[in-house]
């Protein structure tokens, strides 16, 4: 079997004769193949407006958390060390560690008499520490905006109850809810979003028929074009025969 020219094949029958696929070469293939591009373009794209219309939308809000330590008397807050506020910094790492716990999540189920395993709660929960500061946000996501608000609410709540409760010492810790959950709006939709899902569909699928447009030219062994029979061989074309077809006919016997 011939092999096409292009693909790091020896030329001229000399080892070490190399074929080099130049740019206009890649742009002559891709070209002809655009229309395998532009239907595996079109199959992502429809696939993932079609999933964007059909998918359930989901709302996310948010809270902020403020960690502290009660301080003696005759301690203010300015007289705070260096090492003071590195402490706090851990120590609002490990609040937020907390939180993502069962429970945290069975406290926040009974609150809101919901019908939830603590699993299945934490599934739609992201608590993460501000770095450099002693705030921890938490967020929550919810097809329906108003149980978002008030999920997320109530793991301030909870939060800070249970803080207080186990830590009631001099230097007691502190989870104060500094910036409670709003409703989440049209600007707060987490999915779906048929622009992004739109966009990444379109690349991966250009990608995708790229590839497959390769895959196939390497497969094909046809020659097009006298130039790719000397490009390969390393020897003058001579002549060209053209395709003909023959037709049959039924001969005549004659009486």
């Amino acid at each position: 079997m011939s092999t096409r020219p292009g693909w790091d094949t020896p030329t001229g029958g000399t080892s070490g004769d190399y074929y080099t696929l130049t740019f206009g070469d890649i742009l002559r293939m891709l070209w002809r193949r655009l229309w395998l591009i532009a239907l595996f373009v079109l199959w992502f794209m429809g696939m993932a407006i079609g999933y964007s219309f059909v998918e359930t939308p989901r709302y996310e809000t948010s809270i902020k958390i403020l960690v502290g330590q009660a301080q003696e008397s005759d301690t203010s807050e300015s007289n705070l060390s260096g090492s003071d506020i590195q402490g706090l910094q851990i120590l609002t790492k490990t609040v937020a560690e907390a939180i993502n716990t069962r429970r945290v999540a069975k406290s926040v189920i009974e609150e809101l008499n919901l019908s939830l395993a603590p699993g299945d709660l934490m599934d739609n929960l992201s608590v993460e520490p501000i770095p450099d500061t002693q705030f921890v946000r938490i967020k929550y996501e919810h097809p329906n905006p108003v149980r978002a608000q008030q999920i997320a609410n109530a793991y301030g709540d909870v939060t800070s109850r249970q803080i207080s409760e186990i830590s009631s010492n001099a230097s007691a810790v502190t989870a104060t809810v500094w910036d409670r959950a709003a409703v989440p709006d049209k600007d707060n939709l987490v999915s779906p979003k048929p622009i992004r899902n739109g966009l990444l569909a379109l690349i991966l699928g250009a990608m995708t028929g790229v590839i497959v447009a390769f895959l196939l030219e390497s497969l094909d062994d046809s020659w097009r074009s006298a130039e790719e029979v000397e490009q390969i061989s390393g020897v003058p074309t001579v002549g060209i025969i053209p395709a003909f077809a023959m037709h049959r006919g039924k001969n005549k016997k004659r009486l």
